[in-house]
């Protein structure tokens, strides 16, 4: 018997996978943040580093693009966890990936906008600030929790 092997590149639980992924995809339209649910594309234009668990329970996308906040970084524009792995462990290695992957961060490090609105916690961003991301400002248009890892 033939067993296939397919070579991911993996870290810790995340492996590398494309915007198109339909495990993320139904994982993206359970997110707060998703513009069009059961739309084919989940990722903004520009280049996109989208990371799975391999059983698709969590997801995580950085996307560097032009900005409009004046800020020169990488940011998080998913993240969801609904796997038995802690939160704050699982961006400590998607931020390993994306470094490794993308090579140095820009000037302003990674960012990523939390709505506190649309969740639960009384303390946005808790499980970024656990991996050390720390709290800089809000956005100017919405009032978004800013968090930053430099």
């Amino acid at each position: 018997m033939t067993q296939i092997m397919i070579d991911f590149r993996q870290y810790g639980p995340w492996i590398v996978t494309h915007k198109g992924d339909r495990a993320c995809r139904y994982l993206a339209d359970r997110h707060y943040s998703r513009q069009t649910p059961g739309s084919n594309q989940f990722c903004r234009p520009g280049e996109n580093l989208v990371l799975r668990t391999a059983p698709g329970d969590a997801l995580w996308v950085t996307w560097s693009g032009i900005r409009d906040d004046g800020l020169q970084a990488w940011e998080c524009t998913h993240f969801r966890n609904e796997s038995n792995h802690l939160s704050s462990d699982m961006i400590r290695a998607a931020v390993t990936a994306t470094i490794e992957k993308w090579g140095v961060p820009p000037k302003d490090g990674l960012i990523t906008y939390v709505d506190a609105s649309k969740i639960k916690s009384t303390n946005p961003g808790c499980c970024f600030k656990a991996a050390g991301w720390r709290h800089i400002g809000e956005s100017k248009r919405r009032g978004l929790t800013l968090l930053q890892l430099k």
